[in-house]
């Protein structure tokens, strides 16, 4: 077998893999300390503590050394100038009076001079002789010196004069090295003592973060438990966590709500459409056992089909709901005038209210512009007008009216029926949700939340209040121009 080929990943059965070339083991998972998101942070801030501490020191070493530097450098320089100057005033002799002078008026005694021969032998200074090794001509040096028999330390300029004389201008800068020794010992303990507070730090924000986020995680791990009752506790600092903790326990409020309504609505089904189906097959049995010619069981199969279609009915009713309240059709949404699709109701439901011995007006604008689907606006409309039919009684009157004002439009629909309680208000638009007033009614309880969910899906509301006596159902719905602005809203 040749070593040197690559190996190739080995195929084995499904949903099992080799990593290796040979081994066929995977690879080692990470510990689990280095998983912790809270040591990650805890670690960025530890870093970013220790980097940010360093920067300052190293600012402010460099900024003190070298604002020591630079003074002596300038006073090197300006040491210098005066030299100069008097040696082309006066040559030989004047330079060495001036720096036997500058010698003699030296009270912090850290000025160093030096004046020698071509042969580097001393004419003037402090200095027994030329420091060795270094140059002549032009070069900065920081080297050790003895002065007076005490070795110290000094930062130094050489000149060649003209005639081959040699000149070193210089300042004593043993304390300036001893002050840098200093405070590089003390910005060094100050950097330990910063990486002890770092890590101290980084201990902290690791303990609350997961103090933090334990708080949700409990929170989490109970509702995935199926304990839908917990949530997260808030501390009351008002502060991102607070804020994080409400928008969860808001989010399993409305999961919560939706389970209830899920759990609600399955019971209602099951309740409501047991009934027309057990109707339904006792129909359809007892034809079969007891009826004695065609025209019985043609009729008890009707009648079997009517119940079955109610049954349809309700589950259209369910899908309708649903398809409105996910945002489905606004795409059919348009600009257009609501008073003639008012004026078509009154005209369409105005037979059977004559029926039923009901009045049913109509009192709208000549002009009423709205946006949104016309057909749920309508359907929506129609469920007010046949419940409004359903519940009153003879010689009552029904009014379907319509106002515009402030960007908003309010549809009511108002009877002089029974009513709804102000205790049952609040459930009314729920799911197959009836009333005692409506239990003999037909019905499946799916009017008013259609409505309601027709108005949700416009941007507006219904409201459902009292008509002394009856009830006023009123569909609020944003003006064209506030309904257009909410679709595209949603639509984005």
């Amino acid at each position: 077998m040749d070593l040197a080929s690559p190996s190739l990943p080995t195929e084995t059965a499904p949903g099992r893999t080799i990593d290796g070339p040979a081994t066929g083991a995977k690879l080692p998972a990470h510990p689990r300390f280095l998983r912790s998101a809270a040591l990650r942070f805890a670690a960025v801030y530890a870093l970013l503590f220790g980097l940010s501490a360093l920067a300052l020191a190293f600012f402010l070493w460099w900024e003190t050394v070298g604002l020591l530097d630079r003074e002596t450098d300038t006073a090197i320089a300006a040491d210098v100038q005066g030299l100069a100057q008097r040696w082309q005033e006066g040559g030989l002799p004047a330079l060495v009076i001036t720096i036997e002078n500058r010698l003699a008026e030296n009270v912090a005694d850290n000025a160093i001079y030096l004046l020698v021969d071509p042969g580097m032998r001393r004419i003037v200074g402090n200095l027994a002789s030329w420091p060795t090794g270094l140059p002549a001509h032009r070069a900065w040096a920081e080297l050790p010196i003895e002065r007076a028999g005490i070795r110290s330390l000094a930062r130094v300029r050489t000149f060649t004069l003209p005639g081959s004389f040699h000149l070193l201008v210089g300042r004593d800068v043993q304390v300036r090295a001893e002050l840098r020794d200093l405070l590089t010992g003390a910005l060094l303990w100050a950097l330990l003592v910063v990486l002890v507070l770092g890590l101290a730090g980084a201990i902290v924000i690791r303990s609350l973060f997961r103090r933090a986020l334990a708080n949700v995680s409990t929170t989490a791990a109970a509702i995935s438990a199926g304990d839908l009752s917990q949530r997260v506790r808030i501390t009351g600092r008002g502060d991102e966590f607070d804020r994080l903790s409400e928008t969860i326990n808001e989010m399993l409020e409305r999961i919560s709500r939706l389970m209830d309504g899920v759990r609600q609505v399955s019971n209602a089904i099951a309740h409501d459409l047991r009934t027309p189906i057990t109707r339904a097959r006792a129909r359809l049995e007892d034809a079969a056992l007891h009826a004695n010619t065609e025209a019985d069981l043609r009729a008890a199969i009707e009648r079997a089909t009517a119940d079955l279609d109610g049954i349809v009915a309700v589950f259209q009713a369910l899908l309708r709901i649903a398809e409105i309240e996910a945002g489905a059709r606004r795409s059919a949404f348009a600009a257009f005038d609501a008073t003639p699709m008012l004026a078509g109701l009154v005209d369409l439901y105005s037979a059977p209210a004559e029926e039923s011995g009901l009045s049913l007006v109509l009192a709208c604008p000549e002009r009423l512009p709205l946006f949104g689907d016309r057909e749920l606006i309508q359907q929506a409309i129609a469920n007010l007008l046949d419940n409004a039919l359903k519940f009153s009684p003879a010689g009552g009157l029904v009014r379907l009216s319509a106002a515009s004002g402030l960007g908003t439009v309010t549809i009511t629909v108002a009877d002089h029926g029974p009513g709804i309680p102000v205790a049952d208000r609040a459930r009314a638009t729920e799911r197959f949700f009836r009333g005692e007033a409506a239990r003999n009614t037909p019905g499946a309880g799916l009017g008013l939340a259609l409505v309601q969910a027709v108005g949700q899906l416009h941007g507006g509301t219904l409201t459902l209040a009292d008509n002394a006596p009856g009830l006023a159902a009123m569909l609020h719905l944003p003006g064209a121009v506030e309904s257009a602005h909410h679709a595209a809203a949603a639509d984005a």
